[in-house]
């Protein structure tokens, strides 16, 4: 199975031996971000710092020219990564024998929230969520697509990954987050993450919803969750809760809207291509799911995208759906946390990737190989069949 190590610029600037360690895992890929929500991460070799902080969603390269004039446009990061980051990254991970492959997140950005507010989510309630672009906006869907083409296909760059193309809302690891005082589960989560913009209440009309009633039924839903009446179910419980048309009249607007943001930002992707460059989505095959693996309807992803990478830390069984549309070249990447620190199990990664094996999945993912400690990074070494010799990974016939 082919493996990808996820990594940030900043892991490998000003790192001499970055490239070499990592190709030392037995990894043949990286998955490198391009284009990045704010974050504080640890870089624990790095000669020159230890901590990083992102202080905002931006681009980790010189933004184009497409953007002049426009109210929406990338934001270029600061000294967390400053010039062309990425370039100067992709360019030394190159060198060391791996293929390079960008790292777009999309619509999930807190600074652009700030600054223009009426991009945002808002939910049943009139609170708007800065963090989570409302996709269904005209403006918000054009800024996206651009920056999904633009992002994506960097100089040296084989392929893309990309991560939140679809509906954010309010689950989101925010500045000390303060929401898990009340347990809402999966039907209250999707509840408080229906978005109530012009647009949303102009698309929940055209699938016969009275915008305002429907924005008092869901507050209506959510009331015995807040209380802790009722035992979450998923999304069945939304059923109940919202009543079987209503829930499925707000999906149905929800599911369109992705849809056809998936389908304009990978075409776009494809016309600023090189014939060959590959296109993956981060995927939740459970299309009412929101965050950074987009839910999507899996016959329809693996039509559009040339396959998924599928969260499996927690188990594989969000492969199957997947692998039941699949193709001969479909890619079907199941993604392990090996930061044992973050709840990642790099000791039992080789049992993993033979289970997610079974399960359909064709590639791994590592997530990441800037944050996990020596020990993690050993044992996934280890578990790769890889091993260090004079700098060079050799790869050995133990390679799952």
């Amino acid at each position: 199975m082919r493996a990808s190590a996820f990594v940030y610029p900043w892991d490998v600037n000003g790192d001499p031996g970055a490239p070499a360690r990592i190709a030392s895992l037995g990894v043949e890929q990286v998955t490198l971000a391009a284009a990045y929500h704010s974050t504080r991460a640890l870089t624990p070799r790095h000669p020159r710092h230890r901590v990083v902080t992102a202080e905002h969603a931006a681009v980790l390269y010189p933004p184009g020219e497409r953007w002049t004039g426009r109210a929406l446009r990338p934001y270029p990061a600061g000294r967390w990564a400053p010039g062309d980051a990425y370039g100067e990254a992709a360019r030394a991970l190159a060198a060391a024998g791996l293929a390079v492959h960008s790292w777009v997140v999309l619509a999930h950005n807190s600074r652009l929230g700030a600054d223009h507010p009426d991009t945002s989510v808002v939910n049943a309630y009139g609170d708007p969520y800065p963090w989570a672009p409302c996709i269904a906006r005209p403006a918000t869907r054009a800024y996206l697509t651009d920056l999904a083409a633009e992002a994506a296909v960097r100089p040296g760059t084989h392929g893309t990954e990309l991560e939140s193309l679809g509906w954010y809302g309010l689950r989101h690891l925010h500045a000390h987050d303060k929401i898990s005082g009340v347990a809402l589960g999966e039907a209250g989560e999707y509840l408080m993450s229906l978005c109530f913009c012009a647009h949303c209440r102009t698309g929940y009309g055209e699938q016969g919803l009275e915008p305002e009633g429907l924005a008092a039924a869901v507050r209506a839903a959510l009331e015995p969750l807040w209380r802790g009446a009722v035992a979450d179910r998923g999304l069945p419980t939304l059923a109940e809760l919202l009543g079987a048309r209503t829930a499925a009249a707000t999906l149905a607007w929800r599911e369109r809207t992705a849809r056809t943001l998936q389908e304009e930002a990978v075409a776009a992707v494809r016309a600023a291509a090189p014939e060959g460059f590959q296109v993956l989505l981060h995927a939740d095959p459970f299309s009412h799911r929101c965050g950074a693996n987009a839910g999507v309807d899996p016959a329809h992803i693996l039509s559009v995208a040339d396959g998924v990478v599928v969260p499996c830390t927690g188990g594989t069984d969000l492969l199957a759906p997947f692998a039941a549309h699949a193709r001969e070249r479909t890619v079907l990447a199941a993604n392990f946390t090996v930061v044992t620190g973050m709840g990642g199990s790099p000791a039992t990664l080789a049992a993993d990737a033979a289970r997610a094996r079974a399960a359909g999945a064709n590639e791994l993912r590592l997530y990441h190989a800037g944050l996990a400690s020596d020990g993690d990074l050993s044992a996934v070494r280890e578990a790769l069949g890889a091993r260090w010799t004079s700098g060079t990974a050799v790869r050995s016939s133990a390679t799952p």
